[in-house]
């Protein structure tokens, strides 16, 4: 680790070197300033690590023909110092994970009804709330992109996008099957039920990054029906596109033009395939991972909302919340901190899978 610390530090002092003779080419100034500011972090934590080990390497060399009180001085600095230079080891290693170069990415996040009808659908409707209060906190926007919505105030399925800095890195972890137990408004016994929706979060892409031949795809326009199917323009505005190598269905109607839908479609078509293909090279790193979202079934399940007992249950990293109402306001980095440090530990090998 300290070659490819010494290697940074060699190329940080390098780019400093650049911006002194760069002139006026400020595009080239631009480039030699981001990648200072990608090593700096880690090059001043390298400093920070290299001085403290020199201290311990200085108080074990005091220690050999040193007197009683010199040694007990250098062994006290070595035990002082010691888990110091472990906690700095630790965070320059997941400093030098490498980075998901999606992290930085607005996302598309796809939330359907799974198992349990109506109610399945109303807790969509919930968790589509849940987002929008998340990405308020953080200061991103919500864009509606596609929505099939039920008489009662539910979603069947809705897709809208998050536009913020950084939102794929938060969002990236709540992709799978949440489950909701409580007693549905229209249960009259008083019975809970269990239900789920799935989610499925995806990175936006662009046009560049995934190359769709006009050939692969079918597109089909139809006149845009509002609640109870009933026609709510003249002119026929949404969108079905239909990815023919994958068979993969994506419909728009809710803008007003035709092409505006079909942009949207485009949009979401895209981050699709490139999860498929993003699903497709970590399944040949790792055969145990599983794909984002499953059937929806209640065995599958990352999340419990469980209302009873007011308590939010992450079974991934084993936490639980007792506060329910305020998680379902958007109160969900508590989940995503310690899912992410999960994540981390397991990449350090610190945790099994």
């Amino acid at each position: 680790m300290l070659e490819k610390l010494n290697a940074l530090e060699e190329r940080y002092e390098e780019i400093n070197g650049l911006l002194m003779e760069v002139g006026s080419d400020y595009q080239r100034a631009a480039e030699l300033g981001i990648e200072r500011a990608e090593l700096e972090p880690v090059v001043l934590k390298a400093r920070q690590y290299r001085q403290v080990l020199e201290r311990i390497e200085e108080a074990r060399s005091l220690q050999d023909g040193a007197d009683e009180e010199m040694r007990l001085l250098a062994e006290a600095e070595i035990a002082e110092l010691s888990p110091q230079s472990e906690e700095l080891e630790h965070e320059i290693k997941a400093m030098l994970l490498p980075k998901d170069a999606r992290d930085q990415r607005n996302v598309i996040v796809e939330i359907r009804a799974g198992t349990g009808g109506d109610e399945a659908a109303l807790f969509a409707a919930d968790l589509f709330r849940m987002y929008i209060r998340y990405a308020e906190r953080q200061g991103w926007q919500v864009e509606v992109l596609s929505e099939n919505a039920i008489g009662i105030g539910g979603y069947k399925e809705v897709i809208f996008m998050v536009k913020g800095k950084g939102a794929y890195s938060r969002l990236k972890y709540e992709s799978g099957v949440h489950r909701v137990q409580r007693i549905p408004v229209t249960e009259s016994s008083g019975r809970i039920h269990t239900s789920t929706a799935t989610v499925a979060v995806l990175a936006e892409v662009d046009e560049v990054e995934v190359n769709i031949p006009d050939s692969d795809i079918r597109t089909d326009v139809y006149k845009s029906a509002g609640a109870g199917g009933q026609n709510v323009q003249k002119n026929a505005t949404a969108v079905r596109i239909t990815h023919l190598p994958t068979g993969m269905v994506v419909a728009c109607q809710d803008e007003r033009s035709q092409l505006q839908n079909r942009l949207r479609a485009m949009s979401i078509l895209r981050a699709r395939l490139y999860e498929i293909e993003q699903e497709r090279a970590r399944q040949e790193v790792d055969q145990t991972r599983r794909s984002q979202v499953g059937s929806g079934e209640r065995a599958e399940k990352i999340r419990t909302y469980n209302y009873p007992q007011s308590r939010v249950t992450d079974h991934r990293i084993n936490l639980s919340n007792y506060n329910l109402p305020v998680v379902m306001e958007g109160n969900i980095d508590e989940f995503i901190d310690k899912m992410a440090m999960r994540v981390e530990a397991e990449d350090l090998g610190l945790v099994e899978e």
